[in-house]
């Protein structure tokens, strides 16, 4: 490493020696001293080890290019070929002692030989002194100065040498500019968030027409940072508050214009990438970029960023169309203004999101119906009349015709059908299926589950169930949705089903809307799978699952133990299948159903789509309310879903018991038969739980003892969680009556509609017993 370094120290010094002291300088030539090339070499290695790097990307290809072409444009054809010949050899030169960074080499000597470039037959014979001034000093006067240029090939321009380190090339300025339309700060131009500009440092050393030049261009970035925070903030917005059909079609319509704007800075970035030519160079024609030609290209974006720049101040504090009392015509009165809007809207829906011609003839037919044509001049000056009678029959057949549109091309009401089936579980033997195929998978860590598993079981569960005669392209459009989880999560809690509404559907089943019937779609699924848990502690409980031959092994204290403890479980269970069943004949019935009903029906009598969107709205809001998810519902909703928790807990209870009671009586058939039978059956594998295949070979005390520990145990476990379910069931009920929404007193009604819960009540001094 050290010799790599000492190796570069000294080609360095080599170059700094050739420029300073070259063989065929004059003897009357003023001759730098040893100590103006230490300054020299001790400054060209400061710039070499510092970070400066050039302005314009690192491009290989294009630094060969740029050479070949000027010497090809300045008759040096012989040496254009030469110069590829020898770059072909140079960039096949690959492994130990070969140049790793070409590119960079390769631009040094195009800039050193550019700086070398002198008028023919014009340069004095001798380097002035302020040559050395200049290096002693770390910078170079003017490129063009006639004293600092000498006729000695090889030498340098006192200016060409080393510049001052806070002067700014003009292609770097080029190039922060086109950072700065970006909105992207640049090595010198940094946006000031106070003087809300782009400012140029006041230390960088350039003339002051180029720092007012800087200064006006910067105006189309001030410009494109308003425009696209505008866009930005409002797609942020979006999902949480919805900021309207009118206003993502605005912000649709800006992007647009701000793809245009990317394209136009792809090519002058492009042309960035050429050197810009020295004055004496003939580049009328040159594909190059400089500050006055970025200002020609600018000058139309200027006009169109303004003009988008000040449609995004006017319509910061706007949403969706708005009528303006002021601007309205005296002869125009509020309500026609606000049916022209509607049907303007209406026409605006069926162009663009439904792709739709035919409305045009409803125009027609409206303008013929009302006595006039759809001809500009046929209303006649303070014809208010007819033109309120234009407006109401083209009103009338434009949202009739959408309404079709909705119906009949793209079955709006079949697609709600269909989220009612699905998303809130009215489809019942596809629930069921579904949810008994899924169930073993769910019970997995959420972060082990495949969606993709998942989406197989749900077209399974489609296929096994009468879901397989409904329109495939409804059934394409369900699909299975996981959402976040964290650690710790199992399947059944980030498990859901997403429907896919396209446009023109996505109008209506926006994003918004579509978070809220997941919601739902949530909290019935865990309704759904409580009703499931229970179901399954049923069946691991059933009486006959315990034979009588069974009670008449055991001692009478475990006998009685036993009884008490499956007694409690069974008191238990009914409480908790009593409050599920109800709950969920309340929610799939009084709450979807009705709702379903009373939308059918608005369904049938709207007459716009703003009705129909008002009338999905209040089916929709009339479900979160019923089913304890509304805003005013929020402390039931949480000692509703304790109460879920609390019944998935006592199932896990539920089934160590009635395991542990399956084992216990074939334990005891076992210790009944003789001898050689236990011993064959004791050399046989068991895959019983570790605790009750530790119960074999142990003596009849043993196994007595081990039983009534067992059975003591579990009683414990499910008097805590009877007295916790009481709890939480009172807290719950309590609540019902003092609930706004009156259908949730109807709950009330079927959960206590024999009066069992408030004699209990009344009985306990206020507090429920079960």
């Amino acid at each position: 490493m050290e010799d790599d370094e000492r190796r570069v120290v000294d080609l360095v010094k080599e170059l700094v020696h050739r420029l300073l002291f070259n063989p065929q300088t004059p003897v009357s030539s003023s001759i730098p001293t040893q100590e103006e090339y230490n300054q020299a070499l001790k400054y060209s290695l400061r710039i070499l080890s510092s970070r400066m790097k050039p302005s314009i990307a690192a491009d290989e290809f294009s630094v060969v290019e740029s050479i070949k072409r000027r010497l090809a444009t300045t008759g040096k054809s012989s040496e254009a070929l030469t110069f590829a010949d020898l770059y072909s050899k140079f960039s096949l030169r690959n492994g130990p002692g070969s140049v790793k960074n070409k590119w960079a080499v390769l631009y040094l000597l195009n800039r050193i030989s550019e700086d070398q470039k002198l008028k023919k037959n014009r340069f004095s014979d001798k380097i002035s002194s302020g040559f050395l001034d200049s290096v002693l000093s770390g910078g170079l006067p003017a490129l063009h100065d006639s004293d600092a240029l000498s006729d000695r090939p090889g030498s340098l321009g006192r200016s060409n040498l080393i510049k001052e380190e806070n002067e700014v090339s003009e292609e770097a300025l080029v190039r922060d500019v086109l950072y700065a339309c970006q909105g992207i700060d640049g090595a010198y131009l940094k946006f000031d968030e106070k003087a809300d500009e782009y400012v140029l440092p006041d230390f960088i050393k350039v003339p002051r027409a180029t720092r007012t030049m800087v200064r006006k261009l910067c105006e189309l970035g001030w410009l494109f940072r308003k425009v696209k925070g505008y866009v930005t903030d409002s797609m942020d917005r979006f999902p949480a508050e919805d900021i309207g059909t009118v206003g993502q079609a605005f912000c649709a319509a800006l992007q647009d214009e701000l793809s245009v704007y990317y394209k136009l800075l792809v090519v002058l970035e492009g042309q960035s990438m050429n050197p810009i030519p020295l004055v004496s160079e003939n580049a009328c024609s040159g594909n190059y970029l400089s500050l006055r030609r970025l200002s020609v290209w600018f000058a139309e974006p200027m006009v169109k960023m303004g003009l988008m720049a000040v449609l995004v101040d006017s319509c910061k504090v706007l949403k969706g169309y708005r009528l303006l009392d002021a601007m309205l015509p005296s002869f125009i009165s509020q309500s026609l203004a606000q049916r022209i809007l509607r049907t303007g809207k209406s026409i605006n829906f069926l162009r663009v999101c439904c792709e739709d011609r035919v409305w045009a003839d409803a125009a027609k037919e409206a303008a013929a119906a009302a006595g006039t044509t759809t001809r500009r001049g046929d209303l006649g000056y303070g014809e208010t009349d007819a033109l309120e009678s234009l407006v109401a029959e083209a009103a009338k057949r434009i949202d009739k015709h959408l309404l079709d549109v909705m119906y009949t091309r793209y079955k709006f009401k079949e697609h709600c059908l269909a989220i009612k089936r699905y998303l809130l579980l009215g489809q019942g033997d596809f629930v069921q299926y579904l949810m008994d195929i899924v169930g073993p998978e769910l019970s997995e860590p959420a972060n082990t589950i495949s969606s993709f598993k998942l989406a197989g079981l749900l077209e399974s569960a489609i296929a096994s169930s009468n879901a397989q005669y409904d329109d495939r392209d409804m059934l394409d459009r369900l699909r299975v949705k996981m959402m976040p989880h964290n650690t710790g999560d199992r399947g059944w809690d980030v498990f859901s089903l997403d429907y896919d509404a396209r446009v023109p559907l996505n109008t209506v089943f926006t994003e918004s809307v579509m978070s809220r019937y997941l919601r739902i779609f949530n909290f019935l699924w865990k309704l759904r799978r409580i009703e499931h848990a229970l179901i399954g502690v049923w069946k691991g409980m059933k009486p006959n699952r315990v034979t009588s031959q069974f009670f008449s092994k055991l001692p009478r204290a475990v006998t009685l133990q036993l009884i008490l403890t499956s007694r409690k479980c069974q008191v238990l269970w009914d409480e908790m299948n009593h409050f599920v069943t109800n709950l969920q004949y309340y929610i799939m019935f009084e709450v979807l159903e009705v709702s379903w009903s009373n939308f059918s029906k608005e369904m049938e009598v709207a007459k716009d789509l703003d009705d129909l969107l008002g009338a999905h709205e209040k089916y929709l809001h009339s479900i979160i309310e019923k089913s304890l998810l509304g805003e005013r519902s929020e402390n039931l909703n949480k000692t509703l879903f304790t109460l879920f928790d609390l019944i998935l807990r006592f199932r896990s209870h539920a089934d160590r018991l009635y395991e542990g009671i399956n084992e216990l009586q074939s334990r005891a058939t076992e210790s009944s038969r003789p001898y050689r039978d236990k011993a064959k059956l004791q050399k046989q594998p068991s895959n019983r739980s570790s605790e009750s295949s530790s119960w074999l070979g142990e003596g009849r005390k043993e196994l007595t003892r081990r039983a009534g520990e067992f059975l003591r145990n579990m009683g414990q476990a499910v008097d805590a969680t009877s007295q916790e379910y009481s709890s939480l069931f009172e807290g719950f009920i309590s609540q019902l009556p003092i609930q706004q929404h009156v259908d949730l007193k109807f709950l009330m009604f079927r959960l206590d509609f024999t009066e069992f819960y408030s004699q209990l009540k009344s009985t306990a001094g206020g507090k429920i017993l079960l």
